[in-house]
Order: structure tokens, then C-alpha cells, then sequence
């Protein structure tokens, strides 16, 4: 390739690109409290991998999260010497101040006020990185 690449790219519930804020909103019981880029989440190379995306909900009511991803654990591999990813994280903050790594696939009760933080992977490089100017 001869480009870098694309950040924000996540497929999340209605399996496209991104689901709009407001239509999340409006079909579920949550609040979005932050949607943006991962900045440095893509893997370095000649042509730089695209930085993954960060989505905090917080719960309006008490409700199941169940969610299934992946890349959790192993980073995203970067291509003809360029570098990995960083891998994504699923974080459940509750109530009580409580931080969990939840995991890549898991369903659980949340509490109203208590957040989810997804953190998707950045893509893998291309390419190495040269060190000539």
C-alpha cells in the first residue's frame, strides 16, 4: 500500500462503520460519554496502522452488557516488518470505584451509573520504518 491506515474504523452493534451516537441513545438505555479516537493505538511502519477508537457508556437503568470481541489479548500483527498494534480493552467501572478488565467476551449485570469503556485495537503497520532523511 501507499497509504496509512484509516483510524475510527469499528464495527460495533448495528454492524457498520459506527453506529451514530444518537441512535444508540435513543434504541438503548445509555449514555455516551465519550466516543474518540485512540490516538497511538496503531502499529508504526512505513505506512502507519489506523488508531482504534475509545466508547464509554454509562448505564440509565440496571441492564445486561454482553459483548464479543476480539483482540483483546493478542495485538493486531503489523505486515512486511511493520510493527503490532496495541490490543483493545473492555473496562467496567462500578459503583464502588472498581475498575475490571472485563475481558473480550463476557455478559454481565450492570448497575445504573456503573460504565463500560471499549477500547478497540489500532491496525498493524506496513512496512519498516526507514531510518535514512
Amino acid at each position: 500500500p501507499t497509504w496509512e491506515g484509516r483510524s475510527g474504523v469499528h464495527t460495533h452493534c448495528t454492524n457498520t462503520r459506527i453506529t451514530d451516537p444518537e441512535i444508540l441513545e435513543k434504541r438503548y438505555p445509555v449514555l455516551l460519554r465519550e466516543f474518540s479516537l485512540r490516538e497511538g493505538s496503531g502499529g508504526k511502519g512505513k505506512h502507519k496502522g489506523g488508531d482504534g477508537v475509545i466508547r464509554e457508556l454509562e448505564a440509565l437503568r440496571p441492564l445486561v452488557m454482553s459483548v464479543l470481541s476480539e483482540r483483546r489479548t493478542l495485538q493486531p500483527y503489523g505486515l512486511e516488518g511493520g510493527e503490532p498494534a496495541q490490543s483493545g480493552r473492555n473496562l467496567l467501572a462500578r459503583k464502588d470505584g472498581v475498575l475490571v478488565n472485563a475481558g473480550a467476551k463476557f455478559s454481565t449485570k450492570i448497575e445504573s451509573g456503573e460504565r463500560l469503556r471499549v477500547e478497540s485495537p489500532g491496525g498493524g503497520g506496513y512496512g519498516k520504518v526507514s531510518n535514512s532523511v
